[in-house]
This record gives C-alpha cells, sequence and structure tokens, in this order.
C-alpha cells in the first residue's frame, strides 16, 4: 500500500481549513485516511503559530514507514525542521510567457524607430 501524508480539505466554501493526514494514496483527497496527523488553516496570518500544527513524532512515524509527502507538506516539514530542505531548481519560473516576450520586443522597436526619427529630426 503506498501511503502519502497530504492535505485534506475541510471547511465551508471560501474558508478552507485543511486536516494533515496519512492516507492510501489510491483514496480520494477527502476520503478515507488512516490518521490525523495535524491541521494548516491558510487563512491565518503566516506567523500565527495556530496557521500550522503537526504531530512530528507520528509524522516521523509515517516516514520511517516509507510514506511519501506531498510538495506542500514536504515544506512545511522543512519550514519546521523536520526535515532536510530539499534543493529546488525552476530556472524558467522567472522566463516571461511568449505574448509577454512578444510585447516586449515590439515595444523595444518602437523606442528603437522613436530614437532613430529623434536622431534624424535633430
Amino acid at each position: 500500500m503506498a501511503m502519502k501524508i497530504r492535505l485534506a480539505r475541510a471547511g465551508s466554501k471560501k474558508r478552507p481549513f485543511y486536516r494533515i493526514v496519512a492516507a492510501d494514496s489510491r483514496m480520494p483527497r477527502d476520503g478515507r485516511f488512516l490518521e490525523k496527523l495535524g491541521t494548516y488553516n491558510p487563512l491565518l496570518p503566516k506567523d500565527s503559530e495556530d496557521r500550522v500544527k503537526m504531530d512530528v513524532e507520528r509524522i516521523q512515524h509515517w516516514l520511517d514507514q516509507g510514506a511519501q509527502t506531498t510538495d506542500r507538506i514536504s515544506r512545511m516539514l522543512e519550514a519546521a525542521g523536520v526535515i532536510a530542505r530539499k534543493e529546488r531548481s525552476n530556472p524558467n519560473k522567472g522566463t516571461p510567457g511568449k505574448k509577454a516576450q512578444e510585447r516586449a520586443e515590439q515595444k523595444a522597436a518602437k523606442a528603437a524607430e522613436a530614437k532613430a526619427e529623434a536622431e534624424a529630426g535633430e
């Protein structure tokens, strides 16, 4: 059985609240889980202690059993100092999309054209 430590959504519409759970990876997001390991309330300020609450001992137990964490949970565990920080590299994240690049090229062409006209007029 492939185990995951992941978020299960609770709360009402537009008021999210998540449980950190250990679940079989084949189960639906809000479906059956084996154990509740903590809570996450994204509506609270980032510096609030109640934003993320985790039972670190049980999480470590599940990690030792071979459970995999989702990206969001692994970031929370890294912030808590439970697991080592992974190196993440996404070199394309900062580059603009195709349309933005085209707009930038058009803007640069217009600027060069205006500069050439200004020099010709002098």
